[in-house]
């Protein structure tokens, strides 16, 4: 029962690992940023209906945001122990996306679409909306891991959904691929920080209110 309503050692190893190669790929694909973005731009023209490309890029992550919310409903009504789980992975998906908006502007990298002559397929962002990481890869990759962390059978959904919508915001031709690598890692690092640190909170606040009430019984 303990192994289904908290995290295993193996869930957050995998994350781990997951990251781990996320980060060293955007590394290894920045020298080569602009060649790279320019294949994929090209290679989904081709093969892709913008719509379907313009549609994932824009509204997909609306997708790992409704597993979120029936995920949420559903602890709640079955397993309160494992709605916890949810809330601190929540709490951590606020913190990746403030660290994240921090990032962009310490980084301010420009976004391909300002930089490079290609066709995109939606409206390239501000100007000072900047590129590294991808915002939506770090929302996408911080909701897929709380909602794993809880519910791993969720990862058949909320993984492929975060990988499509990375993938995206690179064919749209508003993101570099290392942005969105860097952006899943990203987002993957700060919730598997937080959910322990705050279950871990919750359990010292729990144990001291416990004995504040022996205390007040004696």
């Amino acid at each position: 029962m303990n192994s289904r309503r908290r995290p295993t050692i193996n869930s957050y190893c995998g994350f781990a690992l997951a990251a781990a190669v996320l980060l060293c790929l955007s590394a290894l694909t920045f020298p080569i940023r602009e060649p790279l973005f320019r294949s994929v731009v090209r290679m989904s023209d081709t093969a892709l209906p913008h719509a379907l490309i313009a549609a994932v890029a824009e509204i997909g992550l609306l997708v790992s945001v409704a597993s979120a919310i029936v995920l949420a409903a559903w602890t709640w009504l079955r397993d309160r122990e494992s709605f916890g789980v949810l809330v601190a992975g929540g709490c951590g998906v606020v913190a990746a996306y403030l660290a994240s908006e921090v990032v962009k502007v310490l980084v301010a990298q420009a976004r391909p679409c300002r930089t490079i002559d290609v066709s995109i397929v939606i409206a390239c962002p501000d100007i000072d909306d900047w590129s590294w990481p991808s915002n939506h890869a770090v929302l996408a990759a911080a909701v897929a891991t709380a909602c794993v962390l809880t519910v791993p059978r969720s990862a058949w959904v909320v993984c492929p959904a975060a990988v499509l919508i990375a993938a995206a915001r690179v064919s749209a031709g508003v993101h570099y691929p290392h942005d969105v690598l860097a952006g899943l890692g990203f987002g993957i690092v700060v919730v598997l920080s937080t959910v322990p640190l705050l279950r871990r909170l919750h359990t010292t606040l729990s144990i001291k209110v416990d004995k504040n009430r022996v205390v007040n019984l004696d």
